[in-house]
């Protein structure tokens, strides 16, 4: 799909990431510890190539500069980004660092580290590309290529938004960087490094993440610094009164690279034009989706087929706090649940003034399987289908509505009369629709039973209706002293 994305460039430490995942169920007869069999091992760009995946995942052309050796684990890291990145390679000193996790299910037993390589020096070809980059995010895991590139990042800083995820083992960001993302963690390490005394019993806090940010905002000449707080979501500090970006549901999962995809989104969010305000807020609901869809293994891993072409998205920039391309994000999340063997349930409609009829639905519909699509037709489509003066709502405002709620995974938008193309390239199992279609054959039905899925229909609530509200609204009178608003 065509894409109008600014491109990104990233710039730091890539690491080999191994996960051993297996079952344990027994203690070893020679020692308290657990037995892990039946072991599976997968291997996954980590660090700044991680970063680096991610975005280019989103449609995003996007160019990495890292050090890589001539050592196994640097061989087996380039194959895993061919085709995914444009790779510009500095000289590595040593072995690529690379990680291996040991894993019961889901839960971590263990890590292995190997490699010490560190980044000896910048090329001129790195050089020129950070001079001619039109965004840059910085992924520093403390092993040089931060440093080395430093002159060319302080001269960026001062032309192009930069954002930099530091590490407690780099050194501070340059001057002048538009927004730097360090953890809860690694705010109050570095703000003790920068002078910043801790207060008794507040280490985890609002207020000490607040002091930490402000402190490094000003030790670092940074405009702002956002502290990510995993579940609670994180604080953005421009150096005053801080503003907590909650996250827009509690989710369980592994959190291993959720920073990297909220350094990510957010460098991605200030590249195309955001606000600093608005890429922390995509950045948390990027990084929650990224934690609920099952963290760097599911984000990496490649999908089971091809991801069908589609035509210009009527629904592109719809959120520039979210996810600029709803149905990209709508596709990967069906792909994913798919992969995972679990149930895609989609539903559709304009929602146009959302009520709670609307509300009952998508939550019914949303308890039938593991992940709900909402399919919405986009503004040209309401209005053929309901005249002129709707829709009330515009897609994009439609779009935000329907993805704030809880029960809602993701949001497609359909240009079409009817939804049988978008249907297609997300396959549900389940096409759930409201009870006032059961006397009807819905026109998408036998599509949606080619591929083996379902027409389901569930109740829903009489007295309520987009129409009905309309017009009780233009009835309703004017409040006195002007008109009504």
């Amino acid at each position: 799909m065509t894409t109008s994305r600014t491109p990104l460039l990233v710039v730091g430490d890539a690491l080999l990431d191994h996960d051993l995942c297996g079952r344990a169920d027994r203690l070893a007869p020679d020692a308290p510890v657990p037995v892990v069999h039946g072991t599976r091992r997968s291997s996954r760009p980590g660090g700044a190539a991680l970063a680096a995946c991610l975005a280019a995942a989103d449609g995003r052309p996007v160019t990495l500069v890292t050090a890589l050796g001539d050592d196994e684990a640097s061989g087996a890291l380039r194959d895993l980004l061919a085709g995914r990145v444009d790779l510009i390679e500095l000289p590595l000193d040593g072995e690529l660092s690379s990680k291996t996790r040991v894993l019961a299910g889901d839960r971590p037993l263990l890590r292995l580290d190997d490699g010490d390589g560190r980044a000896r020096e910048a090329t001129p070809r790195a050089r020129t590309a950070v001079a001619g980059a039109d965004a840059v995010l910085v992924a520093d895991y403390g092993r040089g290529t931060a440093d080395v590139l430093g002159e060319a990042l302080a001269q960026a800083a001062a032309r192009v938004p930069v954002v930099w995820d530091p590490h407690v083992r780099g050194g501070p960001p340059v001057p002048g960087v538009r927004l730097c993302t360090p953890s809860a963690q690694e705010a109050r390490l570095l703000a003790q490094r920068a002078g910043q005394d801790a207060e008794p019993g507040d280490d985890a806090g609002l207020r000490t993440a607040a002091r930490d940010a402000r402190a490094l905002v000003r030790a670092w000449r940074a405009h702002a610094v956002a502290v990510t707080l995993g579940e609670r979501g994180a604080l953005l500090s421009h150096g005053e009164t801080p503003l907590l970006v909650p996250t827009p549901a509690g989710v369980a999962g592994d959190p291993c690279g959720a920073g990297d995809r909220f350094a990510a989104a957010a460098a991605a969010l200030l590249a195309d034009g955001a606000f600093t305000e608005a890429a922390v807020q995509g950045a948390v609901h990027a990084a929650t989706r990224y934690v609920a869809e099952g963290g760097a293994r599911a984000a990496t891993a490649p999908e089971p087929h091809p991801e069908p072409a589609a035509g210009p998205d009527p629904a592109a920039d719809a959120d520039p706090a979210g996810d600029q391309d709803p149905t990209a994000d709508a596709r990967r999340t069906a792909a994913r649940v798919r992969a995972a063997g679990g149930t895609v349930v989609a539903a559709g409609g304009c929602f146009d003034l959302l009520h709670a009829g609307h509300v009952a639905l998508l939550q019914a519909a949303r308890r039938a399987g593991d992940c709900l699509v909402v399919c919405v037709n986009s503004d040209a489509s309401v209005r053929r289908r309901k005249g002129d003066g709707r829709p009330l709502v515009p897609v994009a405002d439609r779009v935000r509505v329907l993805r704030a709620l809880e029960c809602v995974d993701a949001v497609a938008v359909f240009d079409e009369d009817t939804p049988e193309r978008v249907l297609g390239e997300l396959r549900p199992h389940i096409w759930a629709k409201g009870g006032d279609y059961a006397r009807t054959r819905l026109p998408e039905q036998p599509l949606v039973e080619s591929w083996g899925g379902q027409v389901l229909l569930l109740p829903y609530l009489d007295g309520r209706s987009t129409t009905g509200l309309a017009r009780r609204a233009a009835l309703a009178p004017a409040p006195a002293g002007g008109p009504a608003r």
